[in-house]
């Protein structure tokens, strides 16, 4: 039994552009998505369909297989079953075969749980469905205007007495997050409900990120919820930092004499020391001719390669001479001379006061700033998920 999941985003968002690739909580939606599929029990493959270039490269990064969608599917008329057919027939041009069960997951849910995931494509394995979706207990009350102009309810009978909702026959409405189906059934019919069909109850924030409002309404929810924030499994068995905006404030102070001295932060220096101790190699790779880099660097016993203009050489010259590969290097960087090394290793950082282009290539953007513990936040994530080598 195959199963993949689709998760389909266009470029051109309405009512909140670029929303699927901005960061919520440090990870961007279509990577919150992404994660969560690739974290599913059943999930073997997952892919993005988009028509969206920066989409797929975020996509790629967390791990997924890029669909790119022809514009005639990409447009604000286009349905999400024309997008999940086409996906499947791209899947199965690559694969050779067609999946059984496709799982359908919309990033712009964004508090979707590998859990919840598994609890829908059980419940349509196990009760031998053609389809199911994710829903919550709804106890709202619809109302429908008429033509004469009076109200009707829909989900009552508002001629008749009140009910208490513990006295109401549980209703469910769709989450809009999750939805699996058995792909012949899809096939034959092109729509996501192709047959007998069941909902599966979830706890699940009320969520769907289509506004600016919406969006305010889940980074507070996820600045209490997000407890630990996911990003993608690897082995990490070095650690590359730029200097200035990482390890300072990216601030200078300069002296009468022309001497420059930085702020930097002792929190970060044990995180460091943390990461050394458990046989993380470590670098500083920095533009900055400065001595303080080279003190800096032997404060914390880190390598150091200064008055670099040209990162990405000189960092696969020390990745050869220590035999890593490049998916074993973790890259914190904070400007646009760092871009080509984030892209290039398995897992970039930056600082929460990053330029925009820094956040835009990061795996996630940190919480804390460059100098004021953004490398013990590194430290404690690449600890706390287990990726240290």
């Amino acid at each position: 039994m195959q199963v993949v999941a689709v998760i389909p985003a266009r470029g051109g968002s309405v009512g909140l552009p670029g929303k699927n690739t901005r960061y919520l909580n440090g990870v961007p939606l279509v990577g919150r998505a992404v994660l969560a599929a690739i974290e599913s029990k059943f999930v073997s493959n997952v892919y993005v369909s988009s028509d969206s270039s920066e989409i797929l490269e975020v996509a790629k990064r967390f791990g997924a297989t890029a669909i790119t969608r022809p514009p005639a599917l990409s447009n604000s008329t286009a349905s999400s079953e024309s997008a999940l057919i086409h996906a499947l027939r791209e899947i199965e041009g690559m694969t050779g075969t067609m999946p059984d069960v496709l799982v359908f997951i919309q990033c712009t849910s964004p508090f979707t749980t590998p859990e919840q995931i598994d609890a829908v494509v059980s419940e349509l394995l196990n009760r031998g469905a053609a389809s199911a979706f994710a829903a919550i207990e709804d106890h709202g009350f619809i109302w429908q205007v008429a033509s004469d102009g009076t109200a009707i309810g829909l989900t009552h009978n508002h001629a008749e007495p009140r009910q208490r909702r513990q006295d109401m026959i549980p209703r469910y409405r769709e989450t809009g997050a999750i939805y699996a189906v058995r792909v012949p059934e899809f096939l034959a019919t092109e729509q996501r409900f192709c047959g007998v069909t069941v909902l599966v109850p979830v706890a699940m924030p009320p969520i769907e990120i289509d506004t600016a409002e919406d969006w305010v309404i889940a980074e507070a929810y996820a600045e209490i919820h997000d407890l630990q924030r996911t990003i993608p499994k690897r082995t990490i068995r070095a650690l590359v930092t730029d200097f200035d905006g990482v390890h300072t404030d990216d601030r200078v102070l300069v002296n009468q004499d022309g001497t420059e001295a930085v702020r930097c932060s002792r929190s970060d220096g044990m995180g460091i020391e943390f990461l050394r101790n458990r046989g993380v190699k470590t670098l500083i790779l920095s533009r900055e001719k400065n001595p303080v880099v080279s003190a800096r660097a032997a404060k914390l016993q880190m390598d150091v390669l200064h008055h670099v203009h040209n990162k990405l050489p000189a960092l696969d010259a020390w990745r050869a001479e220590n035999r890593l590969e490049w998916t074993e290097i973790a890259y914190v960087g904070n400007d646009v001379n760092d871009l080509d090394c984030m892209k290039a290793c398995g897992l970039s950082f930056a600082p929460s006061d990053a330029h925009t282009e820094a956040k835009a290539v990061a795996t996630l953007v940190l919480g804390k700033a460059g100098g004021n513990g953004a490398l013990r936040e590194v430290s404690e994530l690449l600890t706390s998920q287990k990726l240290i080598g």
